[in-house]
């Protein structure tokens, strides 16, 4: 079950779902806008990307005002909002429509399990064909929210919990790849 603004807002109120700094303005129909922290990274001379070991070559920026994003570029970026989803709630990334109409992909993997609690990491890709401008604080993506049918058996305790600002791939963490 999706949640309504109504649900967001009391969650919010009572302190079961964290989102710090909170605008309640950003709280739409059935969603939460989050904005744009103000931390990029960029891979840097990277060369081959080995998911096995650990990632050399990222350059974490933070940026004053703004931040471009040049054609058929792909940054991470991080959000203004510190979340804490309570264990059942999960969460999902969606980019922003307008942001869409011009040409810029915003992922975060999609999804965020419910006990996440952090900055969330945006991947962020240009595909347009002209260099596009976005703003420290602007509204960046949107959180749905949905409800668990049950309480979980474990709730998400992974290598991202907690994380403060743009943090690069951690896939040589994963236990099936050792």
């Amino acid at each position: 079950m999706i949640l309504s603004d109504r649900t967001i807002k009391e969650l919010i109120e009572k302190g079961e779902l964290i989102v710090e700094p909170y605008e309640p303005s950003h709280v739409q129909c059935s969603s939460l806008d989050l904005r744009l922290g103000n931390q990029i990274a960029i891979y840097e001379n990277v060369g081959c990307i080995d998911v096995k070991k650990e990632l050399k070559g990222v350059k974490v920026i933070e940026f004053g005002e703004y931040f471009e994003i040049k054609p058929k570029e792909f940054l991470l970026a991080t959000t203004l909002e510190y979340i804490k989803l309570p264990n059942y709630i999960t969460a999902f990334v969606e980019g922003r429509s307008s942001l869409g109409r011009l040409g810029l992909f915003i992922e975060n993997a999609g999804w965020v399990d419910a006990g996440f609690e952090g900055q969330i990491t945006l991947e962020l890709f240009n595909a347009n064909n002209c260099t596009i401008r976005l703003y420290k604080g602007m509204r960046i993506c949107q959180l749905v929210f949905a409800k668990l049918d049950k309480k979980p058996e474990k709730v998400y305790s992974g290598k991202y919990k907690g994380q403060k600002g743009v943090v690069p791939s951690r896939i040589y963490m994963d236990k099936d790849l050792k």
